[in-house]
């Protein structure tokens, strides 16, 4: 079932059509693709990361077969076991103008080419914010049973909401509650770069962080970028990570190893390896991924000893700093917890990204419909009760 087999699907101003991943790419690096801000989960390098899943790549403009794009989808595609039918998912995506009050030209033509290829069912990822509060805000309401939705946003995007409403009326439907049902994090934490000197990005840490990183600095803790050799450690760190703040990603070593290997043969510095060593030994590893003006810090590792030299905190700070010089315009920290809550174990995480002064956005969510017709109706329910009981 590749991509390229399947015939463009041309509407009266719009043509949807499989595309190479070199004029997907293109598009991605171009100002036209830049200004719809593309995640990673949407480049094409993310299709060779996720084993189980088959990659398709589309765009669609006026001549997309020519390489004139105005959007772009990577759309990765899960059989249904004991069918012939796919789960079609476009994690953070598909990449597109979601302002465009127009969205049925561009969006119907991609889920009538995802019938075509055997999707039963669809989810994305529409890239507009719902809701922004700054750290300030969030650290003065922290109390017994709160959570972030209690506390009045700084911001409303009203494109968010308007996407909101266009699906619904289109028959999408809003994949769980504030957390649950969300393969990617509901709400992220983002670090606003552009504009700010590394002055400001200093002020605007916390005191507790600015002393941290002294702390680093004065133990010696050093900080350095490290290479593939180093995946093993960090993912050994990371195992120590999980059990000791409660949670399992359940990634293997090759899963980051391919990750690696991927996004770095895609663009070379794409996905970096941070390491944090005190007395020759490395405490902390963090993975940092950069799309054009964008960076993220990925995932993060840290081993249960000596964490009083506080090897994270300098580590962040120097991700931050790198980001910064790289010209990103957001340094974004993905997923926090949404409870304010301190007696809650999720929270600590929330109050430590909290420290760096940045700002909790939560995203629009994801959100599902069946494709036309009844078989598929009937294998999306089966398919979401196969989801509750998992």
């Amino acid at each position: 079932m590749s991509a390229l087999l399947l015939p463009a699907d041309r509407g009266r101003d719009t043509v949807l059509a499989p595309v190479t991943a070199d004029a997907y790419r293109a598009f991605l690096a171009s100002p036209a693709g830049q200004a719809l801000a593309p995640g990673f989960l949407q480049c094409p390098s993310w299709g060779q990361v996720k084993e189980g899943w088959r990659p398709l790549l589309f765009g669609w403009g006026p001549r997309p077969e020519a390489g004139e794009l105005t959007g772009a989808a990577l759309v990765l595609m899960r059989r249904l076991p004991g069918t012939r039918k796919f789960f079609a998912y476009l994690p953070e995506g598909p990449v597109a103008d979601w302002a465009d009050p127009g969205i049925d030209a561009w969006l119907n033509p991609l889920l009538r080419q995802l019938a075509s290829a055997g999707a039963f069912a669809v989810r994305i990822g529409p890239a507009p914010a719902h809701r922004v509060w700054d750290a300030a805000r969030l650290k003065a309401a922290t109390g017994p049973g709160r959570r972030i939705t209690d506390v009045l946003a700084r911001e409303v995007d009203p494109v968010g909401s308007v996407v909101a409403e266009r699906l619904r009326a289109r028959g999408w439907h809003r994949c769980g509650g504030e957390e649950d049902g969300d393969a990617q994090p509901r709400f992220v934490f983002r670090v606003p770069l552009a504009g700010r000197t590394p002055d400001e990005l200093w002020a605007g840490l916390n005191q507790e962080w600015r002393r941290n990183v002294r702390r680093a600095r004065r133990e010696g803790v050093e900080t350095v970028v490290g290479s593939a050799a180093d995946l093993p450690e960090f993912h050994r760190l990371l195992g120590i990570t999980e059990t000791r703040d409660g949670f399992r990603l359940g990634r293997s070593l090759a899963y980051y190893q391919r990750q690696y290997a991927a996004l770095n043969a895609e663009e070379p510095g794409r996905m970096t390896l941070y390491l944090a060593r005190h007395r020759g030994e490395i405490l902390a590893a963090h993975t940092m991924v950069r799309v054009g003006r964008r960076v993220w810090y990925q995932t993060g590792a840290s081993a249960d000893h000596r964490r009083e030299v506080r090897p994270s905190n300098l580590l962040q700070w120097r991700m931050l700093q790198d980001a910064h010089a790289l010209g990103a315009d957001v340094y974004d920290m993905r997923g926090v917890p949404s409870t304010l809550d301190p007696e809650e174990r999720a929270h600590g995480l929330l109050r430590w990204k909290l420290g760096t002064g940045g700002e909790v956005v939560e995203t629009s969510g994801e959100w599902e419909r069946p494709l036309d017709g009844t078989a598929n109706h009937a294998l999306y329910r089966a398919f979401q009760a196969y989801l509750a009981r998992r």
